[in-house]
């Protein structure tokens, strides 16, 4: 089997992938694109290890060595974006990324602009040991 056709198959799923994490608003959707955009980069590694065995008659299969490894950091990875995900929709009673974003600006800006400020405005020297 010639290397295009993992190549091409690989560079289709990483693009969908690519697209369900630009254009999705589900952060259940978003984390299984990453998963296919994860599995798109396996298969490219695995299909250079064997086609760079045959080549250098070695039997090393280090790309097998780094699919196993981003495997096991994939399902550690869903793992935790999962239960982030389930914490998040339990707090906030949505999944979508566009509302949490909303929901997030909106808790900063609930102070009234037009508030006056109990405290006078700080001198360059306060500002001076602030930093300091």
């Amino acid at each position: 089997m010639h290397l295009a056709y993992p190549a091409v198959l690989s560079a289709l799923l990483f693009c969908t992938g690519l697209y369900g994490v630009l254009a999705r608003r589900n952060a259940i959707l978003v984390l299984m694109s990453v998963e296919l955009m994860l599995n798109a980069v396996n298969l490219n590694l695995v299909a250079f290890d064997v086609w760079l065995s045959r080549a250098a008659e070695e039997t090393l299969h280090s790309g097998q060595a780094l699919t196993l490894f981003t495997i096991a950091i994939a399902a550690a990875e869903i793992g935790i974006g999962l239960a982030i995900v389930l914490a998040v929709h339990r707090n906030r009673g949505t999944a979508d990324i566009d509302k949490l974003r909303d929901t997030a600006e909106s808790r900063h800006g609930d102070e009234e602009p037009d508030a006056p400020d109990d405290r006078a405005p700080a001198t360059a020297e306060e500002k001076a040991e602030a930093s300091a």
